[in-house]
């Protein structure tokens, strides 16, 4: 589903990602592992198109997506999330949700006057959808509470519900689990698995929580300055000594 071919990018005389190439397979729950200055997130933010590489080729779905917006890709169906939520902390965590959903008229002045009817059916059509998500992830009770007042793990959450307002293929999730209590954590991984088996979805996630990344993802691939270290199955990842010597220190637990 995604190919990252030869991507290089520099700051100023640092080198942050050094001709990386690795692929994400449609269907699958991809982690994205490596030590603190790997490039994991310079290499999400070029693939949402938050920053420019240097050179080489992002595709999506075998379309060449190399420096498109991120408004753009988000109209593909490839989306990303934060690892510090960015919710909008004084509406309801309701309108959050109905905030992301895509191709609305009403967003647009002149059609609330000259097409009311049609903005009529698409905010219903919307509000379905974000009652759907809150009902899936569990969060209807909260609907009209002000997203800022939720604590870190729903606002994670609240993330996986703005992906499920509009067709999501592939979402980058960056760091789910950071910041979040255990009870919450299992919850927000039950969620993802969920959206991946039932709904299609398709992940690539950054994590430093390996148990985590054992517990949900299939092929794991670690990045060592800026470079792919090593790919494959958690056993194999563990195993491999160039990832202990990178990523565990060189100490074998």
């Amino acid at each position: 589903m995604l190919t990252v071919d030869n991507l290089n990018k520099h700051f100023g005389g640092m080198v942050a990602v050094d001709h990386c190439s690795f692929a994400v397979d449609k269907g699958s729950i991809t982690g994205l592992i490596g030590p603190n200055g790997a490039g994991k997130t310079t290499i999400f933010n070029i693939i949402a198109g938050a920053q420019q590489a240097d050179s080489g080729h992002i595709l999506f779905e075998d379309r060449d997506i190399t420096g498109m917006a991120p408004h753009q890709l988000y109209a593909m169906g490839l989306l990303r999330t934060f690892q510090i939520p960015r919710e909008f902390a004084r509406l309801t965590v309701l309108e959050n949700l109905m905030a992301a959903a895509p191709a609305q008229p009403g967003e647009r002045i002149m059609l609330n006057w000259i097409a009311p009817g049609r903005v009529r059916t698409r905010e219903a059509q919307v509000l379905e959808r974000a009652e759907d998500a809150l009902a899936f992830l569990g969060l209807s009770h909260l609907g009209d509470l002000p997203a800022g007042n939720l604590s870190g793990g729903q606002k994670k959450l609240l993330e996986l519900g703005r992906t499920m307002m509009t067709d999501a293929r592939l979402v980058l999730l960056d760091e789910p689990g950071a910041g979040v209590n255990p009870t919450l954590l299992g919850r927000i991984t039950g969620m993802i698995t969920r959206l991946n088996r039932e709904r299609g979805y398709t992940f690539c996630i950054i994590e430093h929580d390996m148990d985590l990344i054992e517990a949900i993802c299939g092929p794991v691939i670690v990045l060592a300055e800026g470079q792919v270290l090593s790919q494959g199955s958690m056993e194999e990842i563990r195993a491999d000594e160039r990832v202990i010597d990178a990523y565990f220190g060189g100490a074998v637990q």
